[in-house]
């Protein structure tokens, strides 16, 4: 019996086995002979990548076309995952990178190092101390679940192993110490976090020798998959120039990355990041090309370009180069003539019938070829140069608020051009007695304005009120932002709306203190030298800008930005022309006199003071709003100095401006320089 139950089974394991063989044969003859041209195909399948190439950006000019940012070509080395071993092979990987840190400190080359780690003497590791936002994402990156996988307390040792352990770093440990690992593990980082592949080559180092890249070049076998890309680089024909207006670039970081990749942009790309090169951005990054690589089954690479990268438009400024670098200078001697260590300030030149900026300096400033290098230097110093004063700064005003409460009164009636009020310095309101700098005697509307008289100003205050005052106010930009392409702060109009805001009541001692250009009041520079330029034009306010034209690279086409008018103040001529005559006063009999009287062009203004206390100490802030020529106003000026003592300190600005600005824009001039532009 139990012979015929083995024999039983064997003949069924060989019924197994032939109908397995048999399985095999049919499938051997489905893809030898049924199906053979298929799996021919499948076996011989060509992959094909799309590599963005990156277009250079457009450049940036002044309004007579003289360059202010342009482009450099230069060469980086990109690692090329078409030509680098496989993710599988570190050996090989770390060879060639070994090989290319040895290249690039033998000739002093700078390349990435965004791994957050560093070492003491090759044996502490410790994270990178960094004083910028960027340094906590720094580290959460490097022990994210798709880089280290780390937990959040992880130390900096821990970072190191899992580094070395996934890059399999152990040999170069042993051989040749930690620091080397770290080298090595600093580019393989850069590879993990920039999603290294074929489509996505990687920079490892920027703007190289020409002698890095004749060895790069000439040895493809030591640094397999390293390449050379022409790239163009940011470039200034003064990076001490208008800083705060043009702006910086920098790389894309992973929040801009995600949220814009639908748009075009890569992992690689750089985006502007502040003053015009962000404000203009759409039009300076250019289009991006493409070219197309394709590695068949044998692994030949071919690569081919399908589409031609087009640079940026050319972004043609408002601002007058030569104009803008002698107001920077002119703004720096006067502050560091006031207080080297404390004082700082803006300027602001506008021409009064477009809204065009032809210059607006800060100071101190900062100079954007070391901007990334020593920002966290920049950032901490006492007097904030990165701060921007004439776009972000807020003033109390002082008496250059004055010519708008004479505009205001005159226009409801409240006082006329013959009206006078006597000033013997003192005036009690509610209780409260304010004071003025002197003793005036009776003065009307146009010697206020001269004397610049605190007790008349009252008086039209307790006239009009802080309603009527307001609305004239924002009529002429004040408290109100300019319009600039730039970030600007709104400022204050001081008023019972805003004292709303903090619960905070509103006295009748208040409307007189605003009358004056104190109390809440806080303008910016930039709305300061609009509001000037709206009574010099005759009451028509415009949106100031920056940007005069763009260019396009791809088909030649010049798109104005053209003039935009923001109001139109409802005054009348004669009142308009009162305040004019005010403000000439100031000019030919004022505090700035003996300054103004040198010039060949006419001008008005009015000037300003206010207190601030530093270090326990009264300070007064100075103040001037300037227009030129009297009689046909083309250019306003506002100058804002801490701690100048008075408005009329800064006359030596505005007066340079002025003089620089008819000797240098003749009709003659004028016309050679609109040739220059149209070729």
């Amino acid at each position: 019996m139990g012979k015929i139950y083995k024999s039983a089974r064997t003949t069924l394991a060989l019924i197994m086995v032939l109908i397995t063989l048999f399985g095999f044969a049919f499938e051997l003859y489905d893809i030898q002979i049924t199906n053979k041209e298929y799996y021919a195909a499948q076996n011989n399948t060509v992959k094909t990548y799309k590599v963005p190439l990156e277009a250079a950006r457009g450049e940036i000019v002044d309004r007579n076309g003289n360059p202010l940012v342009f482009n450099r070509q230069g060469n980086s080395i990109v690692l090329n995952a078409a030509y680098f071993p496989s993710g599988k092979e570190n050996d090989k990987r770390n060879k060639i990178v070994y090989n290319l840190i040895k290249l690039f400190n033998k000739n002093k080359e700078e390349y990435v190092h965004n791994l957050p780690l560093k070492l003491k003497g090759d044996k502490v590791v410790f994270f990178t101390e960094k004083d910028d936002e960027n340094y906590e994402n720094a580290i959460a990156t490097m022990k994210h679940k798709d880089m280290f996988n780390l937990q959040d307390y992880a130390t900096a040792q821990n970072c190191f192993d899992a580094m070395v352990e996934k890059y399999e770093l152990e040999s170069y440990v042993e051989k040749y110490g930690k620091a080397t690992a770290l080298e090595i593990g600093n580019i393989r980082y850069e590879l993990t976090r920039l999603l290294f592949s074929v489509s996505n080559p990687v920079t490892i180092a920027a703007d190289v020798t020409d002698k890095t890249v004749a060895v790069v070049k000439e040895n493809n076998t030591v640094y397999e998959g390293a390449d050379v890309r022409v790239v163009a680089y940011r470039e200034y024909a003064d990076s001490t120039l208008a800083p705060h207006i043009i702006g910086t670039v920098r790389k894309i970081n992973a929040e801009e990355y995600a949220r814009l990749k639908s748009e075009g942009y890569g992992i690689n790309d750089e985006i502007g990041e502040s003053g015009i090169e962000a404000a203009m951005e759409t039009y300076l990054r250019g289009t991006p090309g493409e070219k197309t690589i394709t590695i068949d089954d044998e692994g030949n690479v071919t690569e081919e370009i399908t589409k031609e990268p087009v640079q940026g438009d050319t972004v043609v400024l408002t601002i007058d180069k030569d104009l803008q670098k002698l107001a920077q200078e002119k703004l720096r001697t006067i502050c560091r003539g006031v207080d080297v260590y404390n004082s700082t300030g803006a300027v602001v030149v506008e021409e009064c019938n477009s809204g065009e900026v032809l210059a607006a300096a800060s100071y101190p400033a900062y100079d954007l070829n070391d901007y990334y290098e020593h920002y966290s230097e920049l950032s901490k110093e006492r007097l904030t140069p990165l701060y921007n004063r004439f776009a972000l700064g807020t003033y109390a005003p002082g008496s250059t608020f004055k010519p708008m409460m004479a505009l205001a009164a005159l226009q409801e009636g409240a006082i006329t051009e013959d009206t006078i009020f006597v000033c013997d310095k003192y005036m009690t309101v509610a209780g409260h007695t304010f004071k003025c700098a002197h003793t005036h005697g009776g003065d009307d509307v146009r010697g206020a304005l001269k004397d610049s008289c605190n007790i008349f100003f009252y008086n039209c205050a307790k006239r009009l009120g802080i309603e009527k005052m307001n609305l004239y106010g924002s009529m002429l930009g004040l408290g109100e932002k300019t319009g600039v392409e730039i970030p600007e702060a709104r400022g204050i109009l001081a008023g019972p709306e805003y004292r709303k805001r903090f619960d905070m009541l509103w006295a009748p001692g208040d409307t007189v203190q605003a009358a004056i250009g104190q109390s809440d009041n806080l303008f910016t520079p930039l709305q300061l030298c609009n509001y000037c330029a709206t009574i010099a034009n005759g009451g028509t306010r415009y949106q100031m800008h920056f940007v005069k034209s763009r260019i396009s690279k791809a088909t030649d086409i010049v798109s104005d930005t053209g003039i935009n008018v923001v109001q139109t103040i409802d005054v009348s001529d004669k009142n308009i022309k009162i305040v004019q005559e005010g403000m000439r006063y100031v000019a030919t009999d004022g505090g700035p006199y003996r300054v103004f009287s040198k010039l060949d062009t006419k001008v008005a203004c009015k000037t300003g003071t206010s207190t601030v206390i530093v270090n326990s100490i009264k300070h007064n802030n100075g103040f001037l709003i300037t227009y030129a020529p009297y009689e046909n106003p083309e250019i306003s000026v506002a100058s804002a100095i801490e701690m100048a003592g008075s408005g009329s300190s800064t006359a030596e600005i505005t007066s340079s401006v002025i003089d620089y600005y008819y000797s240098h824009n003749t009709n003659e001039k004028k016309a050679q320089k609109d040739a220059t532009l149209l070729n």
